[in-house]
């Protein structure tokens, strides 16, 4: 398998696929990979001649340095992963923190409409600055003709069509299904910190979604809004920290339905101080 670790070696490889006329699949990660992972890798092998995975713990957008140093890190065990998959249709990019922003870390400002001050925007600052730059940087150096992200972070995979959008990179924006472990948890790096207890309580978040998705039929949303804030009020385990109801387009949060607008439900729940999100379509 071919890794590269600075941007220089990254862009010749890229050339010279593309030279040979070859399609340029992406995958962004920060490593510590798992199912879900792989089965945006699938997805973009079966669309494209050649896949680079990137592996970057992206320092910008940690709002908590705990969590940073606390993310895993292992990217022998990555590796090995993605030769399960191919190993030489993928290209592997390992860059260090020097390679993605040169001698100083910083990040750029952006404006997405708006999409970036809900939810995870109210509770993280800066991050979906930290996302952006670290993304953008990314998409102009491999500049792939399809990039993939999960469904999972379905903010920051609104925010980053919007970003490729307003800064005209030519690359389409490939959303996937969220891939769920066998009690519906949505499949994420974090859940390997989750304790048995932990992990097997935490499956009542995807069945809060699977039950708010019901109500939302019949339901008012004030109503489901408090009836989820009481599923949560006395778990001993899992602590609420958002709960809402968003216009899948605007992100903004709503009190009453209308026809014709997606709806998607969002929530984040903390586990001690593992943070969990999740998410799901309504209609």
């Amino acid at each position: 398998m071919e890794v590269y670790i600075t941007s220089r070696e990254i862009t010749q490889v890229i050339k010279i696929k593309k030279a040979e006329n070859n399609s340029i699949g992406f995958v962004p990660t920060m490593g510590a990979l798992h199912k879900g992972h792989l089965t945006l890798m699938e997805e973009a092998l079966r669309n494209n001649d050649y896949v680079v995975v990137s592996v970057f713990v992206n320092p910008t957008q940690f709002n908590n340095p705990e969590d940073l140093n606390k993310y895993p890190r292992n990217l022998d065990r990555d590796i090995s992963l993605l030769k399960t998959l191919s190993n030489s249709n993928i290209i592997l990019f390992a860059p260090t923190v020097k390679a993605i922003y040169n001698d100083k870390i910083e990040t750029e400002s952006f404006d997405f409409d708006g999409l970036e001050h809900e939810m995870e925007g109210k509770f993280r600052v800066g991050h979906f600055d930290g996302v952006g730059t670290v993304v953008k940087r990314l998409l102009q150096l491999i500049e792939p003709n399809k990039a993939y992200f999960g469904e999972k972070d379905f903010q920051q995979l609104q925010i980053i069509r919007k970003l490729v959008k307003k800064r005209q990179l030519a690359t389409q924006i490939i959303g996937c299904q969220i891939y769920r472990e066998s009690s519906g948890l949505a499949m994420s790096s974090r859940n390997e910190r989750l304790s048995d207890l932990q992990k097997n309580e935490a499956a009542l978040i995807y069945k809060t979604l699977k039950t708010a998705k019901l109500k939302f039929g019949t339901e008012s949303v004030t109503t489901i809004l408090d009836w989820v804030s009481k599923v949560f009020l006395n778990n001993t385990i899992l602590k609420l920290e958002y709960f809402v109801i968003s216009d899948e387009d605007t992100l903004k949060p709503i009190k009453i339905k209308s026809n014709n607008i997606k709806y998607r439900a969002f929530i984040a729940v903390y586990a001690d101080e593992i943070r969990l999100i999740d998410n799901i379509a309504l209609n």
